[in-house]
């Protein structure tokens, strides 16, 4: 009867233990995050420290940290404090259901139903399980905190950002004929279409150009192509084929990409334009880099090709940045290539010189060209005009400027209205 006792009343002490351990499962997490705030603030204030110190906001910044550090020892205590309840919580429940079980017993021994010996064998044995019943508590409330820690963690490697490819895709052969959109829609959230119905048939060896203001979807359409997003209407075939059937990898090595923002790596210059080709030879990465007119500015660096260049290249400048992810899509040697802004942040003179390389590189290449500055994209095969997604013009640049009414002859003309702005004189005070 006394074990029956026990045993009808173990959930009361269990309940306060389970609604304590998800206190603290809630308040770790809530730690956690205010932790990844504090992060992210002091990488952002150390990244940009030159900002910080141009614009004069270091004084805000040391606030923003103040306040994210204050919010993170906030949490902390909350957990502390649920941590440290376990303890004596244990001690008042072992207390009462002693007390009830001694209470009872009496009760039991008043009545002839129990022998103090009996009552006595019974409070020596629920004192030998208490010790480890109090453990078992600190445990539940360590689980917790994993589990808080561990949630986080599943949630990043439950996110698949990579697109599905098919069980047992075939290989692509290499790419030899055209390049097909067929009525290709895509919107990266449900409602919201970046593309909608673009249709177009690129022959092998055509230079393509792709213009429009900002936001029309160009680099969007060029990102469908190696698949770092699939379509969400119609296809894309390559050669007959729909890319979704293939596999990605097969798929990509026959794509060389110079994207707007410049990716390097904390590596010496040679491993960085031999990254899509690790089998290069020094010869190959130097005849790369001449035709991307960096030969000469790398031979000026402290050990030339073997020269250590930093995080994200930052101990060069940003057009020999550039001219680097261009040599690394010159190597590649792709029959298809992607030049998202590939000439942003050179200087007038390096451009024109990087220009003439490519054009000829490109004559055995298929070529997505995305530019701003239409004055480089004059000798492209095809331009084509986007606007709010849909293609409104496809022609060559002197079609497109017969049409005075035109998308692109209105881009143009704002460029040349731009270029013709006159300066503005200091006046000394």
């Amino acid at each position: 009867m006394l074990s029956i006792f026990c045993i009808i009343t173990a959930p009361l002490i269990v309940y306060p233990l389970v609604r304590l351990g998800q206190r603290v499962r809630k308040t770790t997490r809530r730690s956690q995050e205010a932790l990844q705030a504090l992060s992210h603030i002091s990488a952002e204030g150390f990244t940009g420290q030159r900002i910080v110190k141009a614009f004069g906001a270091e004084q805000r910044e040391s606030e923003r940290f103040a306040k994210a550090g204050h919010q993170l020892f906030r949490t902390n205590m909350k957990v502390t404090a649920a941590l440290s309840i376990l303890p004596p919580l244990m001690e008042l429940l072992g207390g009462f259901a002693m007390a009830g079980a001694l209470w009872y017993g009496s009760r039991e021994i008043a009545n002839g139903d129990l022998t103090i010996g009996e009552l006595t064998s019974f409070i020596a044995t629920l004192f030998l399980m208490y010790g480890p019943a109090k453990k078992l508590s600190r445990v539940n409330a360590n689980l917790q905190q994993a589990i808080a820690a561990s949630e986080r963690i599943f949630e990043m490697l439950d996110t698949h950002s990579e697109v599905a490819e098919k069980p047992n895709a075939p290989d692509l052969a290499r790419f030899s004929d055209t390049i097909v959109f067929r009525d290709v829609t895509f919107g990266y959230d449900e409602g919201r279409r970046i593309l909608r119905g673009v249709n177009m048939t690129v022959a092998a060896g055509q230079m393509i150009a792709i213009v429009g203001r900002s936001g029309a979807g160009k680099t969007t359409m060029v990102n469908l192509l190696p698949r770092f997003y699939d379509v969400t209407g119609g296809c894309i075939e390559v050669d007959g084929v729909d890319i979704r059937d293939v596999s990605l990898a097969s798929l990509r090595r026959q794509i060389g990409i110079v994207t707007q923002e410049t990716v390097l790596f904390d590596d010496t210059v040679a491993s960085n334009i031999a990254y899509g080709a690790p089998g290069a030879s020094q010869g190959d990465i130097e005849a790369a880099a001449r035709a991307a007119n960096a030969h000469d500015f790398i031979q000026g660096l402290a050990s030339g090709y073997q020269t250590v260049i930093g995080e994200r290249g930052q101990r060069l400048s940003g057009g020999q940045r550039q001219r680097l992810a261009i040599a690394r899509a010159l190597l590649r040697n792709a029959p298809i290539l992607v030049l998202d802004e590939a000439t942003s942040a050179l200087d007038a003179e390096s451009e024109l010189l990087v220009q003439e390389a490519l054009t000829n590189l490109m004559m055995n290449r298929t070529s997505f060209v995305i530019a701003h500055r239409l004055s480089t994209i004059r000798r492209a095969d095809a331009i084509i005009v986007l606007e709010r997604g849909r293609i409104v013009e496809v022609g060559r640049h002197d079609e497109l400027l017969a049409r005075p009414s035109g998308a692109y002859a209105a881009l143009y003309q704002m460029q040349l209205l731009e270029g013709r702005k006159p300066e503005r004189r200091m006046v000394p005070s």
